[in-house]
């Protein structure tokens, strides 16, 4: 880059460009009043790994502002975005217009490789345009991982030729996007459109009308689903595809004398855990053979699964979710953690302290036990949002996650952190991201500075 500016200097070390204190995770409302004051690090969101801003200040002329890449700098979009970034947050404009920046000094990486947020377009229809927004956002904050909670019991929203646009869109912002289909539950809406997909449930002898689970006794099963994520990987380029697999609930297939037949047949006896597992295997078997890996959640691990899965924490509280990524780990799985990080959880008060308190590595186990730990997603289902109100829902309480995820673990100072976080949310605003309030205040873009 050309240096118009001779003093001012921002070196980025950036080593990785794409990729405590204890939580008590429970219910009740984290309302702990904070502190607005200026924090040292001035608007800088999420906060480097390390960084020196002097007292040296340089007015800037119009326009004109260029970054030096430091020697070790790597090179590539989501580095660019990373300096347009930091130009935005440096970059101070007094009650005049005037603009300046002090000599800052930035050596950056993600501390956590896999920073995800999750959208549910199954429950409330999401205009591609709301997502596209939402993209935008998750650059600013650092997250590098849309995982697409695509369908689901309501709704089965995939159109393969609407897609591409999607995955290009995040690959410029350094972002890659997961699709989830998730099975052998959450289905309903799949068999709407897919004969003998389901297993029929039974009322005593009689089938009942209604549908269970993936039929998992039928090849036709396994037809169909080979040729669907043959598909799916044409249409979307990541390595990994999110294959779901939780809340599998038993009674239809209890009640299916046609499965009771293959549970004996199979050996199964009256575990049908075994008959879960047995589907799941076949069914990542067929995702092998696309060449994609595969993320699936907790659930799935509790019934046996490859060695090479991912395997991806939702249930239960602190206590039990760091339990279970003790247990996990322990067999050598990488995993990533979401169980405190359901923004669909709304609450009165500071909310998003409680998620920054967080800690993904924070359970008892080894060093290497930790290192399989790649990182986290923040979860907004779908319930009870859509176009109307997903966005000042989500933000900026996602932020909060976005710099647990790409800082130090030392920084976790709630009234610094408040500080930075009210002047990001204000930028966000200010950039057409409608980010609702963290507190009392107000953003002096809206009053001109008045």
């Amino acid at each position: 880059m050309f240096a118009t500016l001779k003093f001012a200097a921002l070196l980025l070390a950036v080593v990785v460009c794409w990729a405590t204190q204890d939580y008590d995770y429970n219910d009740a409302e984290i309302d702990e009043e904070p502190t607005l004051g200026d924090s040292p690090y001035g608007s800088l969101w999420p906060l480097p790994q390390k960084v020196q801003i002097s007292t040296v200040v340089f007015k800037l002329s119009g326009a004109s502002f260029h970054i030096f890449d430091a020697k070790e700098s790597s090179s590539g979009a989501s580095c660019r975005l990373l300096q347009n970034a930091y130009r935005s947050q440096l970059v101070y404009k007094d009650e005049y217009g005037a603009k300046s920046i002090n000599r800052t000094d930035i050596h950056d990486f993600p501390r956590f490789a896999h920073r995800g947020l999750l959208l549910d377009t199954s429950r409330h229809f999401l205009p591609i345009k709301v997502i596209l927004a939402n993209l935008e956002a998750m650059a600013w904050n650092k997250f590098n991982v849309f995982h697409w909670h695509i369908v689901d019991d309501p709704s089965f929203p995939y159109l393969s030729r609407t897609f591409p646009q999607l995955s290009q869109h995040g690959a410029y912002q350094g972002i890659r996007v997961v699709p989830e289909f998730d099975t052998p539950g959450h289905t309903q809406s799949w068999g709407k459109g897919q004969k003998d997909l389901l297993t029929p449930c039974y009322s005593g002898a009689s089938p009942s009308g209604s549908f269970g689970p993936v039929n998992p006794m039928l090849n036709t099963t396994y037809d169909f689903m080979s040729m669907f994520f043959k598909e799916v990987s044409t249409v979307f380029p990541d390595a990994y595809v999110h294959l779901g697999g939780d809340e599998v609930n038993f009674s239809c297939w209890k009640s299916n004398p046609d499965i009771q037949k293959f549970m004996e047949q199979k050996g199964f006896g009256m575990d049908y855990s075994k008959l879960e597992s047995f589907y799941s295997q076949r069914l990542l078997d067929i995702v092998t053979t696309t060449n994609k890996g595969y993320m699936i959640w907790q659930e799935v691990f509790d019934n046996g699964v490859k060695a090479d899965s991912l395997i991806h924490m939702w249930k239960g509280n602190q206590q039990q979710y760091q339990a279970e990524m003790m247990r996990v780990t322990a067999s050598g799985y990488q995993t990533l953690l979401s169980t405190p990080w359901y923004l669909n959880r709304i609450s009165y008060g500071q909310d998003w302290q409680a998620t920054y308190k967080v800690d993904p590595q924070n359970f008892n186990g080894t060093d290497t036990q930790k290192k399989l730990v790649i990182g986290g997603e923040a979860c907004l289902w779908g319930e009870y949002v859509d176009a109307t109100n997903l966005t000042p829902r989500l933000w900026p309480r996602a932020s909060a996650v976005g710099e647990r995820l790409w800082s130090d673990r030392d920084v976790r100072d709630l009234n610094d952190a408040y500080s930075r976080l009210a002047k990001h949310r204000c930028r966000m605003v200010q950039r057409g991201i409608p980010a609702e309030p963290l507190f009392t205040g107000y953003c002096a873009h809206e009053y001109k500075g008045v």
